[in-house]
Parts: C-alpha cells; sequence; structure tokens
C-alpha cells in the first residue's frame, strides 16, 4: 500500500509579498528550497497561521537568501505581508518504508533565515 507522508516543511516562514497579478504560484528563498528538499514546480500545501486558510500551489526559486516568501496569482486572496505560512511538501512511500520515515523540518526566524533544522516534531507539553 502506498501512503502519503510529509516530505518537507518550512515552518512559520512570513509571507515578504502577496502578488495578485503574477502567475500563480509561491515563490520561496531558493536556500530554504534546498535545504527543505523542496524541487522547483513541485507540489506545495500552505497553511496561513494567521487567517486559517489553506491551500495548494507548486513552489518556484526565489533568490538564494533572499528570504523571500512570495504568494502569487489567486492564492494571493489568502495570505499577506507579515501573515505567518507553514508550507509543507508530501510524497508516496511502501508502509514498510513509512516506518522508518523522517521528514526535513525546515525552522525559520522572522526575516525567513534559518535557525535550525529537524527530522522529528517535538512532543507538546500537555
Amino acid at each position: 500500500m502506498q501512503l502519503n507522508v510529509l516530505k518537507a516543511k518550512i515552518h512559520r516562514a512570513t509571507v515578504t509579498h502577496a502578488e495578485l497579478h503574477y502567475e500563480g504560484s509561491c515563490a520561496i528563498d531558493g536556500r530554504l528550497l534546498d535545504i527543505a528538499g523542496i524541487h522547483e514546480y513541485e507540489q506545495v500545501h500552505i497553511f496561513n497561521v494567521n487567517n486559517g486558510q489553506r491551500f495548494v500551489t507548486y513552489a518556484i526559486r526565489g533568490e538564494e537568501g533572499s528570504g523571500v516568501i512570495s504568494v502569487n496569482g489567486a492564492a494571493a486572496h489568502r495570505a499577506q505581508p507579515g501573515d505567518l505560512v507553514i508550507i509543507c511538501a508530501y510524497g508516496t512511500c511502501e508502509e514498510a518504508e513509512a516506518v522508518a520515515w523522517k521528514p526535513t523540518l525546515v525552522y525559520v526566524d522572522r526575516h525567513n533565515l534559518l535557525t535550525h533544522t529537524n527530522t522529528s516534531i517535538p512532543a507538546q507539553a500537555a
């Protein structure tokens, strides 16, 4: 059986631009794409922490080290500069592979600069 699993996420990135009249996509700092292992034109799911909007688009490569997170096209209605977003990419694997699967989790500061990476989500205190 094939399972859909979290491949990578960029956690709590800050939207820097929302460009309505631009061909749809999400421009992401190329360095963050490389660290996360997300490919240009790969489908990404974006979750807006500020307003609860969730949408699907594809990643395009932004300038390396720029910190850019630009939500473009129709998706620009779902985010505005300053919003915090979680950007996720998913993949498929066999059920046996899923047991040992570890995603790439990328954490950034408010300027979208890398703070650290991980391969598991820390347990939350009760």
